[in-house]
């Protein structure tokens, strides 16, 4: 470690010769060492160190009214364990053996030249950082160890970790309840090899092909008997274990009773939880989900497409929470310029930097109590990543400016559409930061995957505009609805509530016909729903691409679509991706792709 890593270092000097003392402390200060103080009296040593923290000690062994081995003694009495140097100028065995018998560091008889004491200085404040850096990450890895046992206990998933023999060495309590219910002949240190039930020999084929390949096993679902005869359904998936060195452990399996999912066709589905809308069977675990983790105080990580609905899965997270009755603080991180989020973030006081005319609250501070959602997480700097690991580690932060750090109380729930994953494998994303958000993760599914939700998004897109426009437009035609389902919608439930609401502004009667789709909807769903277009005499060229837009013979054409969209947007990309219903990467190819100029005129009104 070099001298200039230790400039925040706090250093002690004690002797009653104040030209030495004066010596030693110009000596540090000039080797680039932080701060300095320096006392003369064995009285002053020790309200020194009782009013402060030090990092090193440097005391004379001889002090007016006492010795430096007193001091040290009492110093760890006190519980201070900063490495102390002991310096004399009559070296003899005894003090020397109880000096190092008290813990001191080391031991430098007089005359101390400059080279000495800077030596023995750097190699004490090099091994005391390294002592501090072992305790932190003790105390971290006994922290992130009750906090995963405490989540473990706290989630609503049968979770079940197996050593490379397939012996259990753990489970959570969902796992071992239900075990206990269904399969008692499973627990610690047994072998799924040695179990004959048919679920039980599922699981042990899933961990084997974990085994063998290294790979996780997807999501799948199990049919097993009950006790009572009644058939039962698991979600299974299976995943390698590892250390945080990458070292394979085993296998963890982890396991959803599914049977009531299964049982809502008798039961009824819900269409609809919270602002969420949907009947499918994807939709009702998400729903599941959000009511459990929600009532888990702990952090969640959204991902999905985007537009899929991250923000709307937060709202309900937060509403099935606690917190519901506080503030819930929505930040999109893209929106805010790199330069100003940190402040947007975590406050600055007033003449922090130029233009910080007074002090701000800050995001963080607004929530305390509530939860702060962190949208497109995935695009903040290396900065602002370190920034956010360290509060989340602590749950204080210091806004810009300001020296004493903040506490609050305050549930942090991030989304993405990026693959993190692979930001992390790329380097463009700290591993650190990214476990930290993702101690329980909900995936939403793309629109083409919720089979049968299009018509509900639907009828509830036409009463939201009904309600805000009264057209009076009761529904859809057969073979527009046709070609909404037949679309592969890569902008999710957000690009549906733009094509819907620009149908509902052009529709002029009671009925939204495939005359009144967009072109590049009618033409991805296929050649039916195109014929059927045409058979409804519409313009092959389209309509507008947005509501309150004038329809044009080259609306459907891509790179018009996006400069008016980026016209709209006033040239804010990812505003415009929005209103395209794209990602906002999708929208970056593009332009590259076409070579689109970027540089706009006033944005629409």
């Amino acid at each position: 470690m070099s001298l200039q890593a230790d400039q925040g270092a706090r250093i002690l000097v004690i002797d009653d010769e104040e030209n030495l003392r004066l010596t030693f402390e110009r000596f540090l200060e000039l080797a680039g060492y932080g701060e300095v103080t320096g006392v003369g009296t064995f009285e002053a040593a020790l309200a020194a160190v009782r009013q402060q923290e030090f990092d090193l000690i440097i005391s004379d062994i001889v002090l007016e009214g006492a010795s430096g081995i007193d001091f040290l003694r009492q110093v760890r009495e006190d519980g201070r364990r900063c490495p102390v140097v002991m310096i004399t100028g009559y070296p003899n065995i005894e003090t020397a053996t109880e000096a190092v018998r008290l813990g001191a560091f080391d031991y430098l008889p007089k005359p101390v030249k400059k080279d000495a004491l800077l030596r023995v200085a750097g190699r004490a404040l090099e091994q005391w950082a390294l002592q501090k850096e072992k305790e932190r990450f003790e105390e971290e890895k006994e922290r992130s160890r009750y906090f995963q046992e405490t989540i473990l206990r706290s989630v609503r998933e049968l979770i079940i970790t197996l050593d490379p023999d397939l012996k259990v060495v753990d489970m959570n309590d969902m796992a071992r309840d239900w075990c206990k219910a269904f399969l008692p002949e499973l627990g610690a240190g047994i072998s799924l090899a040695t179990l004959a039930q048919p679920v039980a020999q599922a699981l042990m084929r899933d961990a084997l092909r974990v085994l063998k390949d290294r790979e996780e096993v997807g999501e799948h679902r199990l049919e097993w008997l009950r006790m009572d005869g009644s058939r039962g359904i698991l979600s299974v998936t299976a995943a390698r274990l590892q250390d945080h060195l990458g070292r394979f452990l085993g296998v963890v399996l982890t396991a959803r009773d599914v049977t009531h999912l299964e049982d809502l066709g008798e039961r009824g589905r819900r269409s609809s939880f919270h602002r969420l809308v949907g009947a499918s069977v994807a939709m009702q675990r998400i729903y599941a989900l959000v009511e459990n983790v929600g009532q888990v105080d702990t952090t969640v990580l959204i991902t999905g497409e985007s537009g899929t609905g991250k923000e709307l899965v937060a709202e309900a997270l937060h509403n099935e929470s606690p917190r519901r009755s506080r503030p819930l603080v929505k930040v999109d991180c893209t929106a805010i310029p790199e330069d100003l989020l940190e402040s947007e973030l975590f406050g600055h006081k007033k003449g922090a930097f130029t233009g910080a005319e007074r002090d701000r609250l800050g995001r963080i501070l607004q929530a305390d109590g509530g939860t702060l959602f962190l949208d497109e997480i995935g695009d903040i700097s290396a900065r602002m990543q370190l920034r956010l690991l360290r509060f989340l580690q602590e749950r204080t932060f210091y806004p810009v400016g300001r020296d004493q750090p903040i506490h609050v109380d305050v549930r942090v729930i991030a989304a993405t559409n990026a693959d993190l994953k692979q930001r992390v494998r790329d380097g463009a994303f700290r591993e650190d930061l990214y476990f930290r958000l993702r101690v329980v993760d909900i995936m939403l599914p793309p629109l083409r995957e919720r089979q049968g939700d299009i018509p509900l998004l639907v009828q509830h897109f036409l009463q939201r505009f009904n309600a805000r426009m009264d057209k009076g437009i009761s529904g859809v035609s057969d073979q527009a609805l046709a070609a909404l389902e037949a679309y592969s919608w890569p902008g999710n439930v957000r690009e549906l509530e733009h094509v819907m609401e620009r149908a509902y502004v052009l529709c002029p009667g009671s009925t939204i016909t495939v005359e009144h789709l967009l072109a590049d909807v009618v033409a991805g769903a296929g050649p039916a729903a195109t014929a059927g277009r045409l058979a409804a005499g519409a313009p092959q060229g389209g309509a507008a691409a947005f509501p309150g837009e004038e329809a044009t013979a080259d609306d459907g054409d891509e790179v018009g679509r996006i400069l008016r969209a980026l016209r709209k947007a006033g040239g804010n990309k990812a505003k415009a991706a929005r209103l395209l219903g794209i990602d906002r990467s999708t929208l970056y190819r593009k332009i590259l792709a076409h070579n689109i100029d970027t540089e706009v005129d006033e944005p629409l009104p």
